[in-house]
Formats: C-alpha cells, sequence, structure tokens
C-alpha cells in the first residue's frame, strides 16, 4: 500500500485562520477518492468547519493532523464563504453526510468496501443496515462500536485485527472532533485500509437516531442554530463561544490585523 507523504495535498487549500481547507466540491472531493481508492494510497480525510478551525487555535498538534489530511473538506458554509472571498468561485459545502451518501452511490457500480467505526452503542450497524437499504449493491464489510475511553491493547488488537480480514476499502469514523481526527492520525499506520474518513454526525443522521437541518438551514449557514435547538446542553458551549470568536478572529485575518500562518 501506498503511504501519502505528511504534506501530500490532493487540491489547492484555503488559508482560514492557519488551518488549510481544501477546495473542493462534491464532484471533486469524490474524484480524489476514486482515485486513492484506486491507487491503494493511504491517508485520512477530515470533514472541517468552524468547530475544527477553531478548536485548532489552541491545540497545535490538532491544527497539524487537519493540515496533514489527505482532504480537509469545507464541511461548513463559512469555510465555502471563505474560499470564495480568496477567488475559488467552484469551491462548494462538502458536508461529512452527503459525502458519505454520494460515496455510498459511487461503490455500488466500483465495488469498493466500507467498514463503519465509531457511534454510540448499536448505531454503526444500524448505519449499515440503513445504508444497505438505499444502497442495495453497497459492500459492508464490517462494523465497530469503540468505548469512551481510549481503547485497551487488547480491543486494538482486535481492530486491528478485524480490519485485517475485512481489507476495506473506506473506514468511515464517527466520533466528535477533535476526538475523530486525532483517532485517524494516530490508527493511519496501523490499520490495512485505504482511507478513513471522519465524519462525526452523519451516523446518527443516516442511522436515524438524530435529525438533520432543513437544507435551507444548511446552505445558508444556520445548520449551527438548528442543532443548537436541537441538542442545546450538549452544544452550547461549542456555538456559544467558536462562532463569535471565529467571526472576530476573520475579520482580523481578512483585514490584516492578525496573521495566521499559512499551512
Amino acid at each position: 500500500m501506498i503511504i501519502l507523504p505528511l504534506n501530500f495535498m490532493a487540491s489547492e487549500r484555503v488559508n482560514v485562520l492557519g488551518v488549510g481547507i481544501s477546495v473542493l466540491n462534491l464532484r471533486t472531493a469524490l474524484a480524489a477518492i476514486a482515485t486513492a481508492v484506486g491507487e491503494r494510497r493511504q491517508g485520512y480525510i477530515c470533514v472541517t468547519g468552524v468547530h475544527g478551525v477553531m478548536e485548532a487555535q489552541d491545540d497545535a498538534v490538532f491544527k497539524m493532523i487537519l493540515n496533514d489530511a489527505f482532504l480537509c473538506t469545507p464541511d461548513g458554509m463559512p469555510m465555502v464563504w471563505a474560499g470564495k472571498l480568496a477567488g475559488h468561485r467552484e469551491m462548494r459545502r462538502v458536508y461529512g453526510p452527503d459525502l458519505m451518501l454520494e460515496v455510498c452511490a459511487w461503490s455500488e457500480t466500483s465495488g469498493a468496501k466500507h467498514f463503519f467505526y465509531g457511534g454510540a452503542d448499536g448505531v454503526a450497524e444500524l448505519l449499515a443496515q440503513k445504508l444497505k437499504a438505499k444502497f442495495p449493491k453497497l459492500h459492508v464489510v464490517g462494523t465497530f462500536t469503540p468505548p469512551f475511553r481510549a481503547l485497551t491493547v487488547a480491543e486494538e488488537k482486535n481492530l486491528t485485527a478485524l480490519v485485517a480480514a475485512a481489507r476495506p476499502d473506506i473506514l468511515w469514523v464517527g466520533l466528535s472532533t477533535p476526538k475523530q481526527e486525532k483517532f485517524m492520525a494516530e490508527f493511519l499506520p496501523k490499520l490495512d485500509v485505504p482511507l478513513m474518513i471522519g465524519v462525526g454526525a452523519a451516523f446518527d443522521f443516516h442511522s436515524g437516531r438524530v435529525r438533520q437541518a432543513p437544507r435551507w438551514m444548511q446552505h445558508s449557514g444556520l445548520e449551527w442554530l438548528y442543532r443548537l435547538g436541537s441538542e442545546p446542553r450538549r452544544l452550547w458551549r461549542r456555538y456559544g463561544r467558536n462562532n463569535p470568536l471565529f467571526v472576530l478572529n476573520f475579520l482580523a485575518q481578512l483585514t490584516g490585523l492578525k496573521k495566521f500562518p499559512s499551512p
């Protein structure tokens, strides 16, 4: 298997507060994934919005993980707006749940095999069932529900053996940010799989566990408001702190009042 160098970039990137967001849309993201799977290139993909960018401001290791990703997709509309301000008119939102559906549809003809890692108890299995019902030719070769802590040595060996036996082409990771990105960076060299894609809440959305925001809210940059209304106790700190700070920092970057070194 070919292991991509840490500085490999499948597309041009836009500097958003020091995080390199890939200049992508769903079509170009799918093309990059199809090429990597076909050539058995090994890398991980981060779907990144305001939350991820702001977490990276206080965590240098996490920022490095985002910038070393095969793709760092514009998961939130502010990432798309930043790209358009930089002159990339073709840039569109590459939202984790939408990317998952696009890749699954492509897999029906390509034969790519999938493994689902993450979610609460039973979610990965339910997700696999729902996706197979939607895409009857989808090849799901395994699921794994991790505990809400670091894996023990025995659990890590079990996961490694399961993935080695299943030989998936894509391992989907459904944890929270930055936990899922740190997992992918750590386990990329340990697991026999070309691509790992961290999609967070897509596990809950596509399993039917959590409802998605209406499309108009997704496209207008208001999905955060819908999610905050749905899960206020869990998300109020994230959105109440990160969103205002992002706006202030991005305005400072645009006006040159604050410098954020390019990745």
